[in-house]
């Protein structure tokens, strides 16, 4: 499998947002991708209004998402990213989307909102209530989370439990005192857990670090961004998974079962 990860600085006006994202997926696609992860809540932000995510959220058959379906339309690669969808009067979720040749193929809305280091995001945001079913892209199988899930160690677990070999993770990670140093750390820690490929986006505007990268299921960063816009590709083999798996058998030597997570 083929992988790009992209990251931009997310603006204000959502029409803008929308053509950076048709254009990195039409440059994935003319360098063979199979599979696209952009960041996290990529309808609108504002450094200046920290509820613009909210208050500029669109509904699943919106123009944002409409345009970037009929971008997919185009071809058979995947795409994922979030934005916010309305629920209630003044209320959104913050919804993870997998487009595949113009359709929907899988949605996640965000379990674990980040209530942590001065930020309160359940203050606007409905929390989900289930993890999200597991996709296939090009004979690899592949688990969705999203930013803040990455600190939950059961959740990645749980996604390679039911056949997860790949994970991916759009974000907006902040910025702040060793927060570079969390990301990669914990990026590495859930590839080890779970002896899985984790490709995650993160956006890059002055409140958050970019970072971008992904990591093999030894824990091994294979390619990575810096704080700028790029977009960044690697090659994902399922014969390596199986390697390493058979190395490092943790999914098999495991003596605790995972409670129930919700």
């Amino acid at each position: 499998m083929k992988v790009a990860v992209g990251q931009f600085a997310v603006g204000p006006e959502w029409q803008k947002n929308a053509s950076t994202c048709v254009g990195l997926m039409a440059e994935a696609v003319l360098a063979g991708t199979d599979l696209l992860v952009l960041p996290e809540a990529v309808l609108a932000r504002d450094d200046n209004d920290p509820d613009m995510s909210v208050k500029s959220a669109q509904p699943v058959d919106g123009r944002y998402v409409e345009q970037l379906r009929e971008e997919s339309r185009k071809n058979g690669m995947t795409t994922v990213l979030t934005l916010h969808i309305p629920t209630r009067q003044g209320r959104a979720a913050n919804t993870l989307l997998a487009l595949r040749s113009g359709e929907i193929v899988a949605q996640y809305q965000k379990v674990h909102l980040y209530d942590a280091f001065s930020v309160q995001e359940s203050r606007l945001v409905d929390a989900g209530k289930e993890l999200a079913p597991l996709l296939e892209v090009a004979g690899m199988k592949v688990g969705l989370m999203t930013c803040y899930d990455l600190r939950f160690p059961e959740m990645a677990l749980s996604l390679a439990l039911a056949g997860a070999e790949v994970i991916v993770l759009p974000a907006a990670w902040l910025k702040g005192p060793h927060k570079e140093a969390h990301w990669a750390t914990l990026l590495a820690a859930r590839a080890l857990d779970t002896t899985c490929y984790l490709a995650a986006s993160g956006e890059c505007g002055s409140k958050n670090i970019g970072h971008s990268r992904v990591v093999d299921p030894l824990g091994v960063t294979i390619t990575a961004a810096a704080e700028a816009p790029e977009l960044i590709f690697a090659e994902l083999r399922a014969e390596r998974v199986a390697a390493v798996r058979q190395m490092l058998p943790v999914l098999n030597n495991r003596r605790f079962a995972i409670p129930q997570m919700l």
